[in-house]
């Protein structure tokens, strides 16, 4: 799994945590596309499993006008701006790999992984996604595998 929190002392559990990544938000075998409609296929489907409320999708492309979300190694990282926080239901994400890649500004993405972080969890699954990137061959096994590889990479689960 990407991370685990620590319940709280006197806290009662969530009625039911969501998983931070389902098998129905990976799509490989992705063409290319514009960069702005892979960010709102992307965000849809963080919309489509409840993570997020649809104006996340807007804010998703306003952040990439403001800066890239490219990340390099063939990766990007689109997410909303800081504004629409509370557009963010519960902490997912949804991964699209396009093995021709696609044009993500001047570069060329293979991976592209929506996310939706709530409170400060957007830095910690953006810091477990860097780590998972780091392993050698990590990206190319993403890039040529089916769902369930790229699920078991991304949540350490099979």
């Amino acid at each position: 799994m990407f991370f685990k929190k620590k319940k709280e002392a006197g806290k009662p559990e969530a009625a039911e945590k969501k998983e931070l990544l389902y098998k129905e938000n990976i799509r490989v075998g992705c063409k290319p596309d514009t960069q702005e409609n892979v960010i709102r296929a992307v965000g849809q489907m963080l919309v489509d499993t409840g993570y997020v409320d649809q104006p996340y999708v807007e804010a998703m492309l306003e952040r990439e006008k403001s800066f890239s979300t490219y990340m390099g190694n063939e990766l990007a990282l689109p997410h909303g701006v800081e504004a629409a926080k509370k557009e963010i239901k519960a902490s997912g994400i949804a991964v699209m790999i396009f093995p021709e890649g696609t044009q993500w500004g001047k570069e060329k993405a293979k991976i592209v992984i929506g996310i939706a972080g709530v409170g400060e969890e957007h830095l910690q699954i953006l810091g477990v996604i860097a780590d998972k990137m780091l392993v050698p061959n990590a990206a190319e096994e993403l890039v040529k595998g089916d769902v369930d590889t790229v699920y078991r990479v991304l949540s350490g689960k099979e």
